[in-house]
């Protein structure tokens, strides 16, 4: 995506110019002496600073994936401070550095030359080396607050591809540009980009338990604005502000930007007057030379080799080994017994950090297992349908509490084994967790809901009936769509109404007549004749049998089963047909209306989620948010294909349009994946 991408496009532009500018002068200042032969030293130093550059990226990666979720979070937060300072930093010293740099760097080239070949190497090294380090820490963050590494590694390499090719051009003379301009509109630019990662730095460190107020927000807007649109994309993509951002990350953002700011814009009014010259090239590489310089020993030659593999060796093995302390792989070999009888035999206090533990079950019933927290008896991690005789590892991240295990037999009752402390900080996540009696209340709810719609589904169905026995078809349509819509917003996704789902919603798909076979009955049947020119006569029966199944639908409903379990499934269940069926135009038998009954799923799948809100809050306090963000962003995104009375047919909306639906939809989807998990029933001891 371009939001994630242009912070690291314009870091690499920047940072590669800086470096590429460095090397450019190195070079043509060594070519301008007459001292080609040591120009083997500078790369030297180069490929070091690059090899160091990577290796410090891969230290953060894998350091980061070894810890906790709230170590992780503490320490991503601290890392995007230090990035925000060395951005800072860099910007200020650009700005104030772009004149001389040229002249500086020969001066300092000039004095190597009369030294030995680390002195070179090592000037090459240091001048690149800084440039990649803060590179390397600013992609981290910017990739981290992204939640994915494509776009901004895909920016950062077209800004160091611009870079090298801006920098070539500069060397040859082939181009000419005001570095001082250049760097004065970046540097404001980044100053921008930076408050924005402050910001997110800031919240991490919240999430983290490292500052105060995570739930203390200054505004919340996430209702409000649609997250799909440009400028949403815009001010969190670009720019990390938020719909929903507490009064520490609007304080921290504001402040920095304010005080920053003010200082950048103070400083470029002491730039050099329109008039005055601008060093903005390094000097031709054709030049005559200013110094004669003899070259290298025949020994140094010989050791040359060495140096560079050395140099660009030692940092990567340095990384190599630090990421193999830093990132240990989970410690296995404690095999945990599960089983009635042996709950927990073998379990010992474990280190802190990820831990692997190898579940056999010593019983003869399948069971269940949890590793809990037996004072609340929250959950640390679980593996289902474990097999008599058979080890199955469950991989959880340990940090300072109370742990116990929960095995669960099929048939039996639930056993707890004995508590095990572990010392040090708390950090480690648990899904708190929900009894049947915790989803009384929504299912009630819910099910009021789904009986109020029924009745009024009874009385648009008859009115359809009435309308084509009246031989009204044009009304008929129109009534159809209404009574249609009414019953997509009830939720019938996997048998929600047993056997009248199939009666009343039923597809023409496996029926040896298809859409003329006699078993294809209700809406769907009524619609392809409604839209393929059958006569009212035909679709009397059709029509009666609809009214009189949602009839017997609100009958039965009441005293239908419902599995309190099942309640979580719906909130994805609903919007999964949804993109099977209606974004695909696999139902559509003539009307064009898919986006209309998406648009219907879509109310029922809010109604859902309102009844459950009560429990996904404090167990996932940022999923709501996100959710609500996605589904009016799809809601915007089908409004737009509602003309009047009539809808867009999914067949014809453009390659784009459908394309921004069906992202839309599926991103809402991976994000209420979790619910299931989160509000999933597990018995207790």
């Amino acid at each position: 995506m371009w939001d994630d991408s242009f912070p690291s496009f314009l870091i690499g532009l920047r940072e590669g110019l800086e470096a590429g500018l460095v090397v450019s002068v190195l070079v043509a200042t060594l070519v301008r002496a007459g001292a080609r032969s040591r120009l083997p030293q500078v790369w030297t130093g180069v490929l070091a600073a690059i090899a160091l550059s990577m290796s410090f990226g891969a230290v953060l990666t894998f350091t980061a994936a070894s810890l906790s979720t709230t170590a992780q979070e503490a320490f991503g937060g601290a890392l995007s401070i230090v990035a925000v300072a060395f951005v800072t930093a860099m910007v200020f010293w650009m700005r104030r550095s772009a004149r001389s740099l040229a002249g500086d760097l020969k001066e300092k080239v000039t004095e190597a030359l009369t030294m030995g070949a680390g002195v070179l190497v090592l000037t090459s090294f240091l001048a690149v080396g800084r440039e990649g380090l803060e590179t390397a820490l600013f992609l981290w963050t910017t990739a981290r607050a992204a939640k994915e590494s494509a776009g901004p590694m895909a920016g950062a390499g077209a800004g160091l591809v611009l870079a090298a090719l801006l920098c070539w051009g500069l060397y040859r003379r082939v181009l000419r540009i005001n570095l001082t301009r250049f760097f004065t509109v970046t540097g404001a630019v980044l100053v921008v980009i930076a408050a924005g990662v402050l910001g997110y730095g800031l919240r991490d460190l919240q999430e983290g338990a490292v500052l105060p107020g995570a739930t203390v927000y200054a505004f919340d807007l996430s209702g409000s604005l649609d997250a799909g649109s440009w400028y949403s994309t815009l001010l969190q993509g670009v720019l990390n502000l938020t719909p929903t951002m507490t009064w520490l990350q609007a304080a921290g953002y504001a402040g920095y930007l304010a005080v920053v700011m003010t200082l950048f814009v103070r400083g470029v009014r002491d730039v050099p007057a329109a008039g005055e010259r601008v060093a903005t090239t390094p000097p031709r590489p054709d030049s005559a030379p200013v110094a004669q310089t003899v070259g290298p020993a025949p020994a140094r030659r010989r050791l040359l080799p060495v140096t560079i593999v050395a140099v660009v060796a030692v940092p990567a093995l340095l990384a190599g080994l630090v990421v193999a302390l830093a990132h240990p792989k989970p410690a296995a070999g404690e095999t945990v017994a599960v089983s009635e009888a042996d709950c927990g035999r073998g379990f010992t206090a474990p280190e802190p950090g990820r831990q692997d533990f190898r579940m056999h079950n010593t019983g003869n019933q399948t069971s269940e297992v949890y590793l809990i927290d037996p004072s609340s008896n929250a959950v640390y991690g679980e593996i289902e349908g474990l097999a008599p005789g058979t080890t199955r590892d469950l991989v959880a991240t340990v940090a300072g509490g109370t742990y116990a295990w929960r095995c669960v037999p099929a048939d039996g009752k639930a056993v707890t084994s004995k508590a095990v402390r572990v010392g040090g900080a708390a950090g480690a996540h648990a899904v708190a967790p929900v009894s049947e009696r915790d989803l009384a209340a929504p299912l009630k709810a819910y099910r009021a809901y789904v009986n109020q719609g029924l009745a009024t589904l009874v009385t648009r169905t008859r009115e359809l009936s009435d309308d084509i026995r009246a031989g009204h078809l044009d009304t008929a349509r129109a009534d159809w769509l209404t009574a249609h819509r009414t019953y997509a917003s009830l939720g019938a996704a996997y048998g929600t109404f047993e056997d009248f789902d199939q009666k009343i919603d039923g597809r023409p798909d496996g029926l040896p007549g298809g859409v003329h076979d006699k078993g294809f009955s209700g809406f769907h049947r009524i619609e392809y004749g409604l839209w393929h020119g059958e006569p009212a006569a035909g679709l009397k029966g059709a029509a009666q049998q609809l009214a009189d199944d949602a009839a017997g639908l609100r009958k039965a409903f009441p005293h239908q089963d419902f599995d309190p379990s099942d309640l979580p499934l719906r909130a994805h269940e609903i919007l999964e047909n949804t993109l099977q069926f209606e974004l695909t135009g696999d139902t559509d038998q003539g009307s064009g209306s898919g986006l209309a009954t998406a648009d219907a799923n879509l109310a029922g799948t809010r109604e859902l989620l309102a009844v459950l809100r009560p429990l996904l809050t404090p167990r996932a306090p940022r999923l709501l948010p996100t959710v609500d963000a996605d589904i009016a962003r799809l809601q915007k995104l089908l409004d737009s294909a509602h003309h009047g009375t009539g809808w867009t047919p999914v067949d014809r909306l453009g390659p784009a349009a459908k394309a921004r639906i069906d992202g839309a939809t599926g991103q809402l989807l991976e994000d209420l994946s979790p619910v299931p998990d989160l509000l999933e029933i597990r018995k207790s001891a």
